[in-house]
Parts: C-alpha cells; structure tokens; sequence
C-alpha cells in the first residue's frame, strides 16, 4: 500500500467528518446511522481509549455490562496521568481532592456517591450504594462512613505530585475561570451495550479544578451526568456540570430519544436547551454528550469544537472528533 493511501486510510479510521467520496455506508457507520454494532462502548475524551478496552475485556469475561461499565472507568480512577479523575486529579480552592462518580442499569436501578474523599474508586462505592442500599446518593462523610462500613481501602489525604505542584502554581493568583476543554475536560462519562441489548452507564470525575470546597457537579447526578433506560437507550454527558445539571441533559435526551428522535438529533438538540439557558457565558462553557439507542444507533454533539469520544466494539477502539453547534 502506498503512504498515500496508507495516510487515507487512517484519517478515515480516526473521523466522523463527511469527506467527499466517501462511500455513504461507510459515512452513515462512523456517524452511527448503522444498526447493529453490538456489543458496543462509547466513553468520553482519549481516555476513553483504554477504559473502552478495559470494560470490552471485562464484558467477554464477565458477560455483565455493569461489570464493564465498571471496570473501564476504574482504569481511569487509576491513571496517574489524568487530572480530572481520580484521587490524583486536580483539587478544590483549599486543596483537597474530592470525587463524584453514578452507575445506572436499564432497568432503573442507580447508585452515586458525591464529595467523596479518600476512595481511590467511587465508581465501586456507587455500585455499592446500587446494589447494599435502598438509597440512590450518598455525599460526604456519610458516604465515607459507608465505603469504610464495606471493606474499602481509606487512602492517604495527599495530593499527587503534579496535582500539587499545579495547586501551588494556581494558589499565586487564586484565580477561577474554566478553560473549555482543558478544566472542563473533567469527566469521563461511559455508555455501554451487550449483545443481547441490555445498557449500562457510568460516570467519575474529580470535578473542576480549584472548585468551591463542597461544589458537585453533574456526574453525579442521575438524570444530568448519566440516564439509561433498557426501552429506549442510553446517554452521558461531559464539560461543565452547572450548564448540563440545568437542562438535565442525560434525561432529556433519552426522553428526546423516547419521542422517535436520533440519537444524534437528541444530542444537538439538548446542546441547543444548554446554550439557550446559559447565553451569557457561553463562549467559556464547553459541555458535550453521547447517545445510544437500543437498536445501537450513537450520536454526539457539543457546544463548542474539542470535544472528542471513543467507541468501542470487538472490531475496533477508535476516537472520533464529536461535531458542534459553534
């Protein structure tokens, strides 16, 4: 093969861009027009490349979507790298890291855990609140108390060592203003379909850098960060909590979905509900949000460019450059 072709070849692999020539099936697949494509996994941003193929890996040896909804955003809990998951992700104004994180199945059954400090992994303290409780949320030392009550690790109240140095970087000005798609890449969000249909989501994030101490975003918040429904489909949601909580934009797309709408048309439509609430600051606030349906349609949209999703199948993991509205 040419580098030429080669070249081609991998642009094409890698975007849900229209480019002229392109066969209309193969455009129609990578804009997710195409039935089928089960089981399937999209996730949010490029870290949802090895948390796609965590939670793929997990569902072969499991067979339980939840079990891989699960396991793929733990590997984001874990990454070292990452400053907006996990206990090493960027902290509050007064310096102290706090997590959120929500799982939710078809048939309705949820569980979240918010302003959780201290647990490497609030996605299992969610499930937990799922499936040993009769709550759906619990926040705080509460939350804390449950994770200690089920056996999980407490971990040691420090920053990681680039989330502190950036702290103190940040403390010369004390300053806040998001930053779309760098402090509102904050989140990542995964929805995810077995063979035989049945979905499941999940969401954990670290929140915005340099918060108010006690601030919860949308992840988790059933309904805002995360809404699956077996019926219908399912739909997650990443950028800044406070624009997506306002519209409950994961709710509102399944119901836009339950209505007879695409998941893509659900998604550009719930961006255009975030932007006509939220005009006077829209040129700093990013937010972007994936779709499924329960015939394996997807769709994404943002409010502005940046946004980026990976979908996952047992054919391939790639990461696709979601459109926008701006």
């Amino acid at each position: 093969m040419s580098q030429r072709r080669k070249f081609i070849k991998q642009s094409l692999l890698g975007s849900a861009i229209f480019i002229p020539g392109v066969s209309q099936a193969f455009t129609q697949k990578k804009q997710g027009l195409v039935n089928g494509e089960k089981p399937l996994i999209l996730s949010t941003w490029n870290h949802g490349l090895p948390a796609n193929e965590a939670a793929l890996k997990k569902l072969q040896e499991s067979g339980s979507i939840v079990d891989a909804v699960e396991a793929g955003v733990k590997d984001t809990e874990l990454d070292l790298e990452n400053l907006s998951v996990g206990l090493q992700g960027l902290p509050d104004r007064e310096g102290i890291t706090t997590l959120d994180a929500s799982i939710m199945k078809g048939d309705g059954s949820c569980g979240s855990v918010a302003f959780v400090r201290q647990v490497k992994h609030p996605i299992s303290l969610a499930r937990a609140v799922m499936e040993k409780t009769p709550h759906v949320m619990l926040a705080g030392e509460g939350a804390k108390q449950f994770a200690i009550a089920e056996g999980f690790p407490i971990e040691e109240e420090i920053l990681s060592p680039k989330a502190a140095k950036a702290y103190e970087e940040w403390k010369k000005t004390s300053q806040y203003k998001p930053v779309i798609n760098i402090e509102n890449h904050d989140t990542i969000g995964m929805i995810g379909m077995d063979a035989s249909g049945k979905l499941a989501g999940s969401c954990t994030t670290s929140g915005l850098a340099y918060k108010m101490h006690g601030r919860v975003g949308d992840s988790p918040i059933i309904g805002a960060g995360l809404y699956v429904d077996d019926e219908v489909g399912a739909a997650t949601a990443t950028g800044l909590g406070e624009s997506i909580i306002r519209i409950c934009g994961s709710f509102l797309i399944v119901e836009l979905m339950r209505q007879g709408r695409t998941p893509q048309e659900a998604c550009e439509e719930a961006v255009r509900r975030l932007i006509a609430k939220n005009k006077k600051d829209i040129k700093d606030i990013q937010a972007g949000f994936l779709a499924i349906n329960k015939e394996g349609q997807i769709g994404a949209f943002a409010v502005h460019p940046g946004f980026n999703f990976a979908k996952g199948t047992t054919q391939e993991n790639i990461l696709i450059d979601s459109k926008s509205h701006y």
